[in-house]
């Protein structure tokens, strides 16, 4: 478990392998990943977009960037959390993402919450 509290923000991350989505013998990694963004500011805040870092093992990067995360914008109460997973594959056993989310107040304040960097990594077996 990854935390990360920016502000009043605190984003909490759990990652898994999932073996039976990847394909070992053609460099596709498969992972998911469950993102707990956790409210513990006095106002609701709003998740408006997000840009992730994905980086494999050989240093190389892709950039995701989009609205809201799984076809939502979720406005967040302050005390209150919200969960999603969902999903990425890289072409290497290992990797790390990394990125921020572009949250909203009511008084329509923007600000970015580091969402902590995080190891993507295969699980090895000793035969």
């Amino acid at each position: 478990m990854i935390n990360s509290s920016v502000s009043e923000i605190e984003i909490t991350v759990h990652n898994q392998f999932l073996a039976d989505r990847s394909f070992i013998n053609q460099d596709r990694y498969f992972f998911a990943y469950t993102i707990t963004i956790h409210n513990h500011g006095p106002h609701s805040v709003q998740l408006i977009s997000r840009h992730w870092i994905i980086e494999n093992s050989a240093g190389e990067t892709s950039e995701v960037k989009g609205e809201g995360v799984i076809g939502e914008q979720p406005i967040i109460n302050n005390g209150e959390s919200y969960t999603y997973t969902s999903a990425t594959e890289i072409n290497t056993p290992t990797g790390f993402m990394y990125g921020t989310y572009q949250m909203r107040t009511q008084n329509s304040d923007q600000f970015d919450s580091k969402i902590p960097k995080f190891k993507l990594q295969m699980p090895r077996t000793l035969h």
